[in-house]
């Protein structure tokens, strides 16, 4: 979709008394031309004569300036002024208008409110809870230069004085590395211009159906230093209301028969969020051929409640007894120099990001339905041998830093071969730290050092990774270019640290030494207590793995310009995602999964640059596929799962009708399904198995299997077979006044929450949705009005769905989150 803008402007009546001097100087200059037309004067301008066309949009996809109708690769861009009159203030705000784009939030065992994001394309999804120590993202999500996608999911930048969105469909591995398997992301900053002052700020207030009252404040300026200088300055507060009520209720428990009532908890309208962030950038232009560019953005961002609601309850409702909240903070600070040696561009690019996330959950299903179906309240007791309630909650905390350096090549444009190079280094760390408490529980049954606490995490993840890269691209003909691509990659991810029980809940004595866990583990690795060390607090380091590995990836494109305003493409592409340790250490390691993409796609643009038609058809191979699902205990366990395929079609129309109207929209359309059974094991080097009828023995436990989980054929989950969006923006002239009415219409198909036919059975069905939204607005001059109704008709859309342990014990409680219902806001902006 691309940003659409009149390109003819309205006369002032305060200025109609110069028109006759300027008629004069008009005739003096031309005097030739209106020698010959003056006979046959031009009819005058009027809305309906005026024409629209579409404008130029560049972006920076192939890390170079270039015209979007001119990049061959399925890419999407949204221009600052369709992110406004859309009111896109979030990452869902522009998720849903991009059709390859699909997205989920955390749930489980973690704090499933805003901020927690997990973004897909293509349909590039196996499912998992998102939990942390999983598998790293399969979309690399960038702001400008810099990547700011953590092993948890991404940043969700607040969107204001945002230049544009990009996003890359396929695999990008050859220019934007490991976390870019299936697609790439880029938020486009607006950047500090020396030309001169200019600043805005916005106010904005919303209401939501049975629900709150929000608002967002935040303003920019743009000061130039001097002729070569300039500061951009951005900030922002927001207040998201909430719209899920905690009602009053109470739960009992079998074994011990012990009640407990959440009226200390109960709350309405509790799931909600306020967040304050800024961001400030100095451009300095050295001279004519060097700039750079230091900047700093941070955002906090404290939440409370669950975006989830529990259909068993009601419409919108949960019924928790613990408290849930979330505070996360981070900050970003990035460097960009640009510049030239010879006549080739060089651009080095760093950051560094700090995130620290404190959440709490309740973890209550997880305690009741362990005790209904299986008895589990009989293992809980104070220090007096009295049965307790045996509800948990979960205490985060979460330490993020990662840091980047990025120094590339890229040859003149206008070369008949040209060359883009560079060499990435990267370093994530995680700092991870849950407490599962337990309140009163008996000291023997508590992880040493932390009372109450029946499971401890206290890891450390550490993620490397280094690549040479390069694209070279060769006219043979003035029409004809192929392109050759290549990235060498070495990473190297470790885990280490302790997870597990007190000694006094679980011995695990009859397990072999190499896979007790917890204080056992330790007894099993150190001997007796006192030979044990402590690890950053806990009782002692019970693993320590790392995983190596190197290869490469390439792309081979091949493009041929039928006009100057039509291209066609073919692209083979490969994209990857590392392997890495999984947080029960007692598991072998996962491997690296691969994509191969096939695809062939055209960009056109028809009608004088009034209607751009733009579209791609491909074949994904995803090969041995990284799956995470909560395994015992509810841990995430990440295994390699098979082959899997996307088959798919993705277009986007921009049409200018006339003066006054015009269109957008896009469409995809996906047939994602295993190509290969899922046995739900491995052997013990990590490779997937995929024949096992009843009887085949599980080589990691040594138990018979019932047969395959999921059988050739079955569709992969989260991904919609369809999803479209269709925008319509009619604006016309009222004196001085620019009135508009819009009308976008967003729809997304079903959707599986698991591919494993228990779970699936389980959980059930996302079903498909259809979003409408309109506004209206009238803007004058730098200010503007507008009044905006969100999803109209109130609908549900079930976005995503998870359990507290998605398993046969505790799947029988799933949660939906759902966008917000009905939201009519107002907003004011102005320019100067």
């Amino acid at each position: 979709m691309r940003d659409i803008r009149r390109t003819s402007r309205r006369i002032d009546p305060k200025t109609l008394h110069r028109l006759p001097l300027a008629a004069a100087v008009c005739m003096a200059c031309a005097a030739p031309a209106w020698a010959q037309d003056a006979q046959t004067p031009p009819a005058p301008s009027t809305p309906e004569t005026r024409a629209r066309t579409l404008d130029t949009v560049t972006v920076t996809a192939q890390k170079r300036v270039e015209n979007l109708q001119k990049v061959p690769i399925s890419i999407q861009a949204i221009g600052n002024a369709q992110l406004e009159q859309q009111q896109v203030a979030d990452f869902d705000d522009y998720a849903k208008m991009i059709p390859s784009l699909s997205y989920g939030t955390a749930g489980g065992g973690v704090f499933s409110g805003p901020g927690f994001v997990q973004v897909y394309m293509r349909g590039v999804a196996s499912g998992g809870d998102g939990n942390h120590s999983g598998s790293k993202p399969s979309v690399g999500m960038y702001l400008d230069e810099q990547p700011i996608t953590t092993n948890q999911g991404a940043l969700d930048i607040h969107m204001y004085d945002i230049e544009r969105v990009e996003a890359l469909a396929g695999p990008q591995g050859t220019l934007y590395g490991a976390s870019s398997q299936a697609g790439t992301v880029k938020i486009i900053t607006n950047k500090p211009d020396p030309s001169g002052f200019a600043a805005g700020y916005g106010i904005e207030g919303t209401s939501i159906k049975d629900g709150g009252i929000g608002h967002i404040f935040e303003g920019f300026a743009n000061l130039p230093i001097n002729s070569n200088a300039a500061v951009r300055l951005v900030g922002w507060q927001k207040y998201d209301a909430g719209y899920v009520d905690n009602v009053r209720g109470t739960r009992t428990f079998p074994t011990s028969g012990i009640t407990i009532d959440n009226a200390n908890r109960a709350d309405d309208d509790y799931n909600d969020a306020e967040t304050m962030g800024a961001r400030a950038a100095l451009k300095v232009d050295l001279n004519d051929n060097w700039s750079i560019m230091p900047q700093i953005m941070g955002q906090k961002m404290v939440a409370s409640g669950s975006t989830g609601y529990d259909p068993s309850v009601g419409d919108l409702k949960v019924k928790h007894f613990y408290n849930e909240s979330s505070k996360d903070r981070w900050n970003q600070a990035a460097l960009t120099v640009e510049g030239k040696i010879g006549n080739f561009d060089l651009v080095y690019a760093f950051s560094r990001l700090t995130r620290n996330v404190d959440s709490e959950s309740d973890y209550n299903d997880y305690g009741f339905w362990y005790d209904t179906l299986a008895g589990y309240g009989a293992y809980f007791y104070n220090d007096a041998g009295e049965l307790i309630n045996p509800s948990q909650y979960i205490q985060a905390r979460d330490g993020y830093r990662m840091t980047s350096h990025e120094l590339r090549l890229t040859s003149p444009a206008e070369n008949r071969l040209r060359l883009v190079a560079g060499v990435f280094w990267q370093e994530q760390k995680h700092d991870i730290h849950q407490r599962y408490r337990v309140d009163d529980l008996a000291s023997v049954l508590s992880v040493s050092g932390y009372e109450d606490t029946i499971w401890l995490t206290e890891q450390d993840r550490k993620d490397r990774d280094e690549a040479v890269f390069g694209e070279l691209t060769f006219d043979i003909t003035d029409k004809l270019s192929v392109t050759g691509g290549g990235r060498w990659f070495r990473a190297n991810n470790s885990l280490r640290g302790y997870f597990g029980f007190a000694e006094g809940y679980s011995s695990q004595s009859s397990l072999d030494p190499a896979f007790r866990y917890g204080e056992a583990g330790c007894r099993a690795r150190y001997g007796d207590p006192s030979n044990w060390v402590k690890y950053e607090g806990a009782p002692c380091e019970n693993f320590d793995k790392t995983v190596k590995e190197d290869g490469s990836l390439g792309r081979f494109n091949i493009t041929y310009d039928i006009s100057d305003t039509k291209l066609v493409y073919a692209t083979w592409s490969e994209g990857y995602r590392p392997g890495g340790i999984n947080r029960r250490g007692t598991l072998p390691p996962y491997l690296s999964d691969f994509l191969t993409n096939y695809e062939v796609g055209w960009k056109t643009t028809w009608a004088d640059n009034r209607l751009s038609f733009n579209g791609a058809i491909f074949r994904e191979d995803w090969k041995d596929f990284q799956f995470a699902y909560l395994g015992q205990n509810g841990l995430t366990e990440i295994r390699n799962a098979g082959q899997a395929r996307i088959d798919g079609i993705e277009v986007d129309l921009n049409w200018a009708v006339n003066y006054n109207l015009t269109i957008t929209g896009g469409f995809a359309w996906y047939d994602a399904k295993l190509t290969e059974t899922y046995c739900g094991f491995t052997d013990l080097s990590g490779n997937a198995i995929s024949v096992c009828p009843p009887g085949t023995i599980n080589p990691q436990t040594g138990d018979p299997v019932d047969g395959p989980q999921a059988e050739s054929g079955t569709r992969l989950p989260l991904t919609p077979e369809f999803k479209g969006s269709l925008i319509g923006r009619y604006t016309w002239d009222a004196g001085q006044y620019e009135p508009y009415f819009q009308a976008s219409v967003f729809h997304q198909g079903d959707r599986i929450t698991d591919f494993r036919a228990a779970e699936h059975a389980l959980m059930g069905d996302l079903d498909a949705y259809t979003i409408v939204d309109l506004s209206g607005g009238v803007k004058r001059g730098s200010w503007s009005l507008d009044v905006f109704v969100k999803n109209v008709f109130d609908k549900r859309t079930e976005l995503t769905r998870f359990a507290q342990c998605a398993t046969l014990t505790c799947g029988n409680q799933p949660y939906t989150v759902s966008t917000p219902p009905r939201t009519i806001g107002v907003r004011f902006s102005r320019e100067f």
